[in-house]
């Protein structure tokens, strides 16, 4: 097992003047398991594929323990890749398929049963080690490339999208299997998803890159309580946090009928910018809907929110309306009880709950709150 590092790592494709990845910063430590996540064309991709030496890297270093692999060849950086579309022998069998690259290595035919074996009872795989790949299904190739990837023993696992091939219900449970099949196994992990939930639920730490910059990386946990500017807050959370530009007021900011709690320290950052207004986050889970009165006037003091369209899913709702903050129709999303869904075309009535806000620097996009 080993350490990873990529020490201000930068990609400029032939032809390009800007880097698709720009001095990326990351230290994964041994038996981590990271996630780099972000929208397409991101760098996300092109950050793994330099680490696998698949691209070149045009300034900075990669380090794969205490070894400089920025100019090593693929064969020689003791890595195994799994990719988006399986990448099977269809003429071999599952077992030829997860022992080729030890046949190709000159391991003797009894150790590569053996660890094909070992592998496959991992994998729940044993009863189709005879089988071709087109005899599986889609949950089961991917489990013989993550098989092939196993039995070699690196020093560290790249995954590059390898759940998007499948469905929603498999896609949750393989990628239970893949965290769980990594924490026994304890191998360095770096895997890349466009899947934010994905992103969430697998990775011990999660990196979140815009534009082949590196925006924040932290744990699962501290991305959600504390996205680091506007872009982490919009892209972590399902369904996303609503931002608000709301202008500043004394001892707050006003949010409709509500002046919302904010530090001083907040405050003043935003002032020392020059900003009349900040962005507030709050993310869907994190409103209280409070009774509305007589006339449609809320008993107390909130925001105003017209139901367009409702999301029933068991167990909660999710409410797609429109509110007027500060002049305009903002478009905002609130998580009620699923069993009592407002109806559409009615009002609801939001307060932002205590502690739950997040401040950013409308102009900067810089998090201001604690």
């Amino acid at each position: 097992m080993a350490t990873v590092t990529f020490d201000k790592a930068t990609r400029i494709y032939p032809g390009g003047t800007k880097p698709a990845v720009d001095a990326l910063d990351i230290e994964i430590q041994d038996g981590e398991f990271l996630v780099l996540v972000g929208p397409s064309g991101c760098g996300k991709s092109t950050s793994l594929r330099m680490l696998a030496g698949l691209e070149d890297v045009n300034g900075g270093a990669i380090r794969i323990g205490d070894r400089d692999v920025t100019h090593l060849p693929p064969k020689d950086r003791d890595i195994a890749m799994v990719f988006q579309n399986y990448a099977l022998y269809p003429h071999m069998t599952v077992a030829a398929n997860m022992g080729f690259a030890l046949k190709i290595a000159g391991v003797s035919k009894d150790v590569i049963r053996q660890k094909v074996e070992e592998a496959a009872r991992i994998l729940d795989l044993t009863e189709y080690l005879d089988r071709k790949p087109k005899a599986l299904s889609g949950g089961q190739r991917q489990r013989v490339a993550m098989g092939r990837a196993i039995v070699r023993e690196p020093q560290v696992f790249l995954m590059d999208e390898p759940l998007s091939n499948l469905d929603a219900k498999l896609r949750v449970s393989t990628r239970t299997q893949i965290a769980s099949l990594q924490r026994r196994l304890g191998i360095t992990t770096v895997y890349v998803t466009h899947d934010q939930v994905e992103a969430m639920t697998m990775g011990d730490r999660v990196a979140v890159l815009k534009d082949g910059l590196l925006q924040q990386i932290d744990t699962p946990r501290n991305m959600y309580d504390r996205p680091a500017n506007l872009f982490v807050a919009g892209f972590i959370g399902s369904p996303a946090m609503n931002l608000v530009e709301v202008p500043i007021t004394d001892g707050g900011v006003k949010f409709g009928n509500t002046v919302v709690p904010v530090s001083r320290e907040a405050l003043t950052a935003a002032s020392s910018r020059g900003d009349s207004t900040v962005t507030v986050g709050v993310r869907p889970e994190h409103f209280d809907v409070v009774p509305v009165g007589a006339g449609g006037l809320s008993k107390e003091s909130g925001l105003e929110v017209s139901v367009n369209v409702v999301e029933e899913l068991g167990a909660d709702g999710y409410v797609y309306g429109t509110a007027r903050v500060g002049g305009e129709d903002k478009d905002l999303v609130v998580r009620v009880n699923g069993r009592q869904v407002p109806e559409k075309g009615s009002k609801l009535s939001i307060v932002p709950k205590a502690g739950e806000t997040h401040v950013f620097s409308t102009s900067t996009g810089e998090r201001l709150s604690d």
